[in-house]
């Protein structure tokens, strides 16, 4: 069966209340953490649900941010092209989002042809008003990469004397100071790790003091108008209290808007000028008709969602989650999917610790107890026995046949709490407007607390025996308040609300509504009037499981550190398991520990002196090359500082040059035989061998690589050979000549020993192309 097309895009229509929602756009260089999702994307999403639920005609837009030295950086660590970096975590960021309900009415990205057709346009714009000027900046330029480094590709100590911790150059995460990269202290190259020096080179200018005079009336008029939050009062200000400054729009890269002026046509829109205009961009990529809901203040109202590091560029709405997403630290989108809590508990959890006025810190103990006291035991409980009690058969209950409960408002019990609902109504839909969504989700969920106590108070089940019509009442007035919280709680749980709604036996495309027009806010005074008598409810089930402590301390040990060192534990697990189904196979013939120490046990001195030559006596270790160079005299030999775990680097010379390009000896983790006896290469002396594996004919050499995740220094290991290495391997002993026969790459491209793997504590080393090629 074919699909249905999707609707078409909504506009704005006159007399209707029209709200166009954005949220900050992610950045497509990681998977979105739990913080990026409550800050911005979820909370959009609620104040989005909410408009559809009251009847505004109101639109959510949002997409990845995908311009910008942070893809850069990320396409060079995965070594694939920024697009490729951009199509992957732009699937992944779609498959997160969809997992927690999130219902954009477009979800786009920014590198289309609408952003550039909208960056240009403005950018004529700013140039026909005079807004932009030129300027010469010094810029950090890194001689071992041949290229200008973008903020991002700079990383030093935060210049903030009150603060002093690592920075990026375009801004310190810990105290949230912009800064440029010039201004950090002890700044380094974070591709290659050295020190880049200081170049002029000239670039466009967005003249903001120009502009002081209409921003601060807008901020003032709007900042009030718009109920910002506490959040982005004071970042705002804080920021123009420093004095607005001349603002560069322009950098030294290749992946980005390309800047329409021949001057400057070989440089792109810095970020901070290019990302923003994506709301606008992907509206455009939404409906031609983008205009009608951008330029007409007077007939839309917009509201944006950003994190707290956004507002200087946005100027809008902010909330923060205490995580790190550059550096992979947190509970990420896909953690949550794979813990089995479903969507509706985290979408709870994060929006009840929702941060409105100050920051906030995740903790499994509290995701425990949010789940386990509130929804379970408190919304979970109150709609089941209801639902429960309403199903039984007649002569327990109803069988699942709605009862008629007329005069219910002349019954003093359920009249009282009626009025109590009434008022937890109008105090949800007062915070709702204000965009107080926590505010909001407290007072429905205060409506479940109430109708538990109601239920306990009116002793229904003693009721059903002794007053039958006053039984109805209290059961036909639960009903209505279960369908009530349905409603509620659909811009919250979404999934929750569908699920309540079948168990009602009631279509969730039908009856999710809560407007005026429809009289639905006014039935809240009357609560048994939502639920019609003689209707048949489905058929009732829990709706939450309990998380148990044994659960919380598994989730814990699972999701602790960053995702890297989760990844880097998974996968050596993963490669510890290979190994050790290797090593089922290896019979002992091929020479492994055991048949060695057999042939100890009887022969000659010769033959056990050769037994005991094994492969635990070389020191091979992970190294870190700082610094790569041409031997000042030898042209086939590179002069290298290796990191290989000491107090200072050792010196390293390689005859690579015909083999691996200067480029891609900068800043590689790599494995180094580290006790070999030191030898003079053409007057520089080498305190270690660089492995490589060569094809048959050594045409072609490879370096053999450690996981990425590796510890530098670690010692490399073979499972089935333990012992210390020798302090240095003499020339007298022929150790490393008889070890070195036995090193090779195997039909996988793992390095081995024999057939036993390089192993580090990340997973093992390997090659890149040569298989069955020789290590030396």
């Amino acid at each position: 069966m074919a699909s249905s097309p999707p609707p078409p895009p909504k506009l704005p229509i006159p007399g209707r209340r029209n709200i166009l929602i954005t949220s900050a756009l992610p950045y497509v260089n990681n998977v979105p953490h739990l913080g990026n999702i409550i800050g911005c994307v979820l909370s959009a999403d609620v104040f989005a649900r909410y408009c559809r639920l009251r009847g505004y005609n109101a639109i959510y837009i949002c997409g990845t941010d995908e311009y910008g030295t942070a893809t850069e950086t990320k396409a060079m660590e995965e070594k694939c092209s920024p697009k490729e970096i951009c199509d992957k975590y732009h699937a992944i960021h779609s498959e997160v989002y969809k997992w927690f309900n999130i219902k954009f009415d477009k979800f786009g990205r920014t590198s289309s042809p609408e952003q550039t057709e909208v960056c240009h346009a403005i950018f004529h714009k700013l140039m026909e008003n005079n807004w932009l000027t030129e300027n010469t900046m010094q810029q950090l330029y890194c001689d071992t990469c041949q290229r200008f480094l973008a903020d991002r590709l700079v990383e030093g100590t935060c210049p903030n004397k009150v603060c002093n911790a690592a920075a990026r150059g375009d801004q310190c995460e810990t105290c949230s100071t912009l800064l440029n990269p010039t201004e950090l202290i002890d700044p380094k190259c974070k591709v290659c790790k050295n020190t880049p020096r200081v170049r002029d080179t000239d670039h466009l200018f967005l003249e903001l003091p120009l502009l002081k005079d209409k921003l601060v009336n807008y901020i003032n008029e709007t900042s009030v108008a718009g109920m910002w939050s506490q959040n982005a009062i004071q970042a705002t200000n804080a920021w123009l209290k420093e004095g607005l400054k001349p603002r560069c729009i322009t950098r030294d890269l290749k992946w980005g808007v390309p800047v329409p002026h021949e001057k400057y046509k070989d440089k792109v829109f810095y970020v901070w000028f290019d990302a923003p205009i994506g709301y606008v961009s992907i509206t455009a990529s939404y409906t031609p008709d983008w205009e009608k809901w951008w330029k007409d203040p007077d007939n839309v109202e917009l509201f944006q969602f950003m994190g707290k590091d956004n507002v200087p560029f946005h100027t809008e709405k902010c909330m923060y989650w205490k995580f790190s997403k550059s550096k992979g630290i947190g509970v990420f989108g896909n953690d949550a999917k794979d813990t089995n809590i479903p969507p509706e508990v985290w979408r709870y959890y994060l929006l009840m610790n929702r941060p409105e006025v100050s920051d906030t810190l995740f903790t499994w103990a509290d995701l425990q107890a949010k789940l386990n006291s509130e929804l379970l035991n408190n919304l979970g409980n109150f709609i089941n026995r209801v639902l429960s009690f309403v199903a039984k058969p007649a002569g327990a209950g109803y069988d699942s046949i709605v009862p008629d409960a007329p005069n219910a408002e002349s019954h003093p019990l359920t009249k009282a709490y009626a009025e109590k609902t009434s008022k937890w109504v109008e105090q949800y839909l007062d915070a709702m407007e204000k965009v107080k969504l926590k505010q909001g989700l407290k007072c429905a969920m205060a409506i479940s607390s109430d109708g538990n106590a109601y239920l306990q108070e009116s002793q229904f089940w003693k009721l059903y025996k002794e007053d039958s019509a006053a039984c109805a009442i209290v059961l036909k007035t639960s009903l209505g308040l279960v369908y009530l919280l349905a409603c509620l709680l659909e811009p919250f749980m979404p999934s929750f609300s569908e699920e309540v709604l079948r168990q009602l036996n009631l279509s969730p495309e039908e009856n999710l509504s809560f407007s005026e027009e429809k009289g639905e806010i006014a039935k809240a005074k009357s609560p048994w009037d939502f639920v019609p008598a003689g209707h048949k409810i489905g058929k009732p089930a829990p709706l939450f499981k309990e998380l148990k402590d044994e659960g919380v301390a598994l989730h814990r040990e699972k999701y602790a550190g960053s995702q890297a060192e989760r990844s880097s534990k998974a996968a050596a697990d993963a490669e510890a398991s290979k190994v050790a189904n290797q090593l089922k196979g290896t019979k002992l013939s091929d020479g492994g520990p055991k048949k060695e120490q057999k042939k100890q046990s009887g022969g000659s001195k010769s033959k056990t002196a050769e037994a005991d030559i094994t492969v635990a006596k070389l020191d091979i270790r992970v190294g870190l090359i700082r610094k790569a160079e041409k031997h000042p005299d030898a042209d086939s030999l590179y002069v290298e500082e290796i990191d290989v775990g000491e107090d200072t680097p050792r010196t390293v010379v390689s005859g690579l040059v015909k083999f691996i390009p200067l480029e891609e000896m900068q800043n590689r983790k790599i494995c180094v035989l580290c006790n070999l006896k030191p030898v003079a290469m053409r007057g520089i002396k080498s305190h270690a061998m660089v492995l490589a594996a060569s094809n048959e004919d050594h045409t072609k050499v490879e370096l053999v690589e450690p996981p990425e995740s590796a510890a530098v220094g670690e010692r490399v290991t073979f499972a089935g050979y333990s012992g210390e290495p020798e302090a240095s391997l003499s020339g007298k002993s022929k150790t490393w000549e008889k070890l070195a026969a036995k090193l090779h790459s195997n039909g996988e491209l793992v390095a081995c020993y024999k057939d036993v793997p390089f192993t580090t504590s990340a997973g093992v080393c390997k090659v890149k192309t040569i298989a069955n090629g020789e290590i030396r």
